[in-house]
């Protein structure tokens, strides 16, 4: 007989197990359960049969698995929570009988140190998996590290966040990792590559930040403990690949002043050699020319040259890092083949080195208006050396001059001012206009001023745009994502229209706006004032009509009723004889080109009608190409061509697609209708966006 097994030891009852019998089986309170858990990666499950893991209990419940919890036992962070709860009591009693000396001091000599380096190391075996896992620790760590001081955020989280985050961007601008960036309601994106891994993370602009009740920030203040240590971990690895000394040296005072990364010192590895990471120039040489620092960088040159091989510097050693580095990111050259008959490949024409120095010739200036920050950190990750902004937005800067003439480039936010009258004047005189300070809105000839603009759509291009397009005041192009590619089908704002378009909608749509602009100018024309002729003069041109022997039907405006206007009996009764005589061929054709003059006189006394009264008319006569018909009806007969062309198009592809469907099996063909309809959809909602930019475009032109 087969041994019956107990109840509740197989499935999912044995699988799973709840929050509460978690924290009774760790013996820890429940904050201390969601830290250990945070730290060790551990996160609730879903089971398959709720009621069955939950021995049909009907109340809402949180499952772990139970290896996870098993697993946690043999955790050595809990018994740092246990002495940190004993402490606690210890706090409590001398709190109690009023010793509060006795509490501060076992509060600063007795708390136990919490290290989780080994908990790193367990989550991470490798250096590749902590990098993939650095988009939520960066997003978290340089929001952090723009929040302000308060009870729930300590200054010493801020400040290890912020220098943690300026460590890893001198890293990026030292190897040229940075490779695009957008600017976003959120904030600003950035993506990285490292060792082949694409990094994403998200930096909050730097506004007035307001710390609310409604955020627990102990949960959060937990991630942040564990995402420090990580890229402590991180920075230090990567430090060491590029041969320089981890941690870099910081300078508090420089810090105060607002240097930011100017307040790094990178020292390479083993040498000695000192290297600021921010090259600033002191007072006293902020007036050296052009010439003189051009020897200078040549005797450098001279020396470096004669100085032994043996004796390497750590720019050569920062070289290497940088050529290793960049050496998996470089595209290879095809070499041509020996048969001249074989295809060839195309050879690759830009290479992530050209990229990597794209502002490496330039000296940028940054205005007072503008976000300091992220263009330092952009335009030194692109190749550029030399950034200046005013001595207001901190220390730091290459120069502090707004009229240095070394400035290439200044970015500025303001609206475009004209350029200031150059009088002619001597050299003392240039000197000092050279060391005034300019006026605001004052301009400064041969210098380029872009907006902020400029620098992201650079990137993201991966080449230097024309300047004249961001220029101060001008209407800025769209930024768009450089993360989102257009799909076939899909409306991209990067292409022209014409090679968007189907056939024929370019036509279609000019014709639509063409008979749209003619129905207004009649509605213009019908909506004068009433009474420009009056009534006499029209009853004569009634009088006048009827001597001619025709019958008028005149519109009585805004009843719609149909009158005939006739003459007399007499006049009837010799009009019917008339009729019944036959006069031959000729006299049909005579009788025949009288009732169009007839035709073409009623339909001018309508017209004169309508503007004596103030309305706009309409008569069977304009629908058709005529001598009453007007300009705006001929062309909606063309439209009616045109949209009748593309309909029998359109009708003879859906019987096509009808003929293929009738092949099908029904769930192909419910599929290939769900195919068709999100489509369809996608392509109306670009012909809208299509037309939208016609319009703009129209309207700027």
């Amino acid at each position: 007989m087969a041994k019956i097994k107990k109840r509740g030891t197989t499935g999912a009852v044995k699988n799973y197990i709840t929050r509460t019998q978690a924290v009774r089986k760790l013996q820890l309170s429940l904050p201390d359960f969601r830290r250990l858990c945070i730290f060790k990666g551990i996160y609730p499950r879903e089971p398959r049969h709720k009621r069955r893991a939950a021995k049909n209990s009907t109340p809402n419940t949180t499952f772990y698995y139970t290896r996870d919890i098993q697993y946690l036992l043999h955790e050595p962070l809990l018994a740092k929570f246990r002495e940190h709860k004993a402490l606690a009591k210890k706090i409590g009693r001398a709190l109690g009988r009023n010793e509060v000396s006795d509490a501060a001091r076992m509060e600063k000599n007795l708390t136990p140190k919490m290290s989780l380096d080994h908990v790193i190391k367990e989550r991470y075996p490798t250096f590749v998996d902590a990098l993939r896992d650095l988009d939520d620790c960066l997003s978290m760590l340089f929001l952090f590290a723009n929040l302000p001081q308060s009870d729930t955020v300590p200054p010493k989280t801020i400040q290890l966040c912020q220098r943690l985050c300026l460590e890893f961007e001198h890293y990026l601008i030292r190897t040229n990792s940075l490779k695009k960036s957008f600017l976003s309601i959120k904030g600003i994106y950035y993506q990285a590559t490292i060792q082949g891994q694409d990094i994403l993370w998200l930096v909050p602009y730097k506004f007035v930040q307001r710390v609310t009740g409604d955020v627990d920030f102990r949960i959060m203040g937990t991630f942040v403990e564990f995402y420090t240590t990580l890229l402590g971990f991180v920075n230090y690895r990567l430090y060491n690949s590029i041969g320089l000394v981890y941690p870099p040296k910081f300078s508090q005072k420089s810090d105060e002043q607002g240097a930011e990364l100017g307040a790094f010192t990178l020292e390479g590895r083993g040498l000695g050699n000192e290297q600021m990471a921010i090259d600033s120039e002191p007072a006293e040489e902020k007036q050296i020319s052009a010439t003189a620092q051009a020897e200078a960088d040549k005797i450098l040159a001279e020396s470096a040259t004669e100085a032994p091989a043996e004796e390497t510097t750590t720019a050569e050693a920062q070289e290497d890092g940088e050529a290793e580095a960049n050496a998996d990111t470089e595209l290879d050259a095809f070499p041509a083949p020996i048969d001249p008959t074989s295809d060839t490949l195309i050879q690759p024409s830009i290479s992530a080195s050209t990229a990597a120095h794209l502002f490496d010739s330039f000296t940028f200036f940054l205005s007072r208006e503008t976000p300091r920050h992220p263009l330092e950190f952009l335009v030194r990750a692109f190749g550029c050396k030399r950034v200046g902004w005013d001595a207001v937005l901190g220390d730091g800067a290459y120069t502090s001059d707004e009229a240095d003439r070394r400035i290439t480039h200044q970015i500025v936010d303001r609206p475009n001012l004209p350029l200031p009258e150059i009088p002619t004047e001597t050299e003392e005189e240039g000197e000092q206009r050279q060391n005034r300070r300019l006026r605001p809105g004052e301009r400064v000839p041969g210098r380029i001023y872009v907006q902020p603009q400029w620098v992201w759509d650079c990137i993201n291009a991966g080449r230097l745009l024309r300047t004249d397009l961001y220029a101060p005041g001008a209407t800025l192009p769209p930024h768009l994502s450089p993360w989102v590619k257009p799909k076939k089908g899909e409306y991209d704002p990067t292409k022209s229209l014409e090679e968007q378009e189907e056939e024929g909608e370019a036509e279609l749509a000019a014709e639509q706006e063409d008979e749209e602009s003619d129905e207004a100018d009649e509605g213009s024309e019908g909506e004068e004032v009433a009474g420009v002729r009056g009534d006499e003069e029209a009853r004569k041109r009634e009088k006048e009509l009827i001597k001619k022997g025709g019958k008028e039907v005149v519109d009585e405006g805004a009843e719609g009723m149909d009158v005939e206007l006739a003459g007399s009996d007499d006049e009837s009764e010799e009009e019917d004889e008339e009729d019944e005589e036959f006069g031959g061929f000729e006299e049909e054709e005579e009788s025949d080109e009288e009732d169009d003059d007839a035709k073409a006189a009623q339909q001018h006394q309508r017209e004169l009608e309508a503007e004596a009264r103030g309305a706009s008319i309409s008569s069977p006569a304009n629908k058709l190409d005529g001598p009453g018909s007007t300009p705006g009806k001929a062309l909606k007969g063309k439209q009616s061509e045109l949209q009748k062309k593309l309909n029998k198009k359109k009708r003879e592809e859906e019987e096509e697609i009808e003929r293929q469907k009738m092949m099908m099996s029904r769930r192909k063909r419910k599929v290939f209708e769900k195919m068709q309809y999100s489509n369809n959809k996608r392509d109306a909602e670009a012909e809208k966006l299509r037309g939208k930019r016609r319009k703009l475009e129209k309207g700027q032109q």
